[in-house]
């Protein structure tokens, strides 16, 4: 009984793992928003990561992040690292392409809780009198992450990541300050 029920255990774990050998290697999450006002308004906030704590939600929900800052004030060569005992973990941010109120490129370097390298874009485009704001985020599947796959839809939890920073940055740029 107790043999059956070790291969069984075996046999399981061996399917979970081949499913996870069997994901993609690379992931896209990509979210879109409308904000009520013009890019040159939105693009401060993406460009300049001193801002980021505004908006970006690992900043508003890890009470114990900390960030620093080194490199260029704002756009090409602009650094922050970051570290919090919640679920932000370690890394850094350097931002890599700034096309003035169209394009910013962020690469995302991080040290904890696991190492991988993720490539954040964000996309503004004028429409009338609003931006449409589209951040994608590309990367390595690494094998946790595909294991995790297995049971929990990935884009789904991290969209909600993205559509809750995307609805800060909505809510910080039409109800704050002119």
């Amino acid at each position: 009984m107790i043999l059956k029920i070790v291969i069984s255990v075996g046999v399981l774990i061996a399917l979970v793992v081949v499913l996870a050998a069997l994901k993609p290697r690379t992931f896209r999450i990509q979210r879109s928003i409308r904000i009520d006002a013009a890019p040159d308004r939105v693009f401060p906030l993406i460009n300049d990561l001193h801002n980021w704590a505004r908006w970006a939600p690992q900043d508003r929900e890890d009470s114990s992040m900390k960030r620093t800052y080194s490199g260029s004030a704002i756009g090409v060569g602009a650094v922050s690292d970051w570290t919090g005992s919640g679920s932000s973990g370690r890394g850094r941010m350097l931002i890599t392409e700034s096309e003035p109120l169209q394009r910013i490129t962020v690469q995302v370097d991080w040290v904890k809780p696991f190492v991988t390298r993720n490539v954040n874009e964000f996309v503004l485009q004028a429409e009338e009198n609003s931006t449409k704001v589209t951040w994608t985020m590309n990367g390595p599947n690494l094998l946790i992450m595909r294991l995790t796959s297995i049971f929990v839809n990935m884009d789904r939890m991290m969209g909600k990541h993205f559509e809750a920073g995307l609805a800060n940055m909505k809510e910080v740029i039409e109800n704050g300050p002119e």
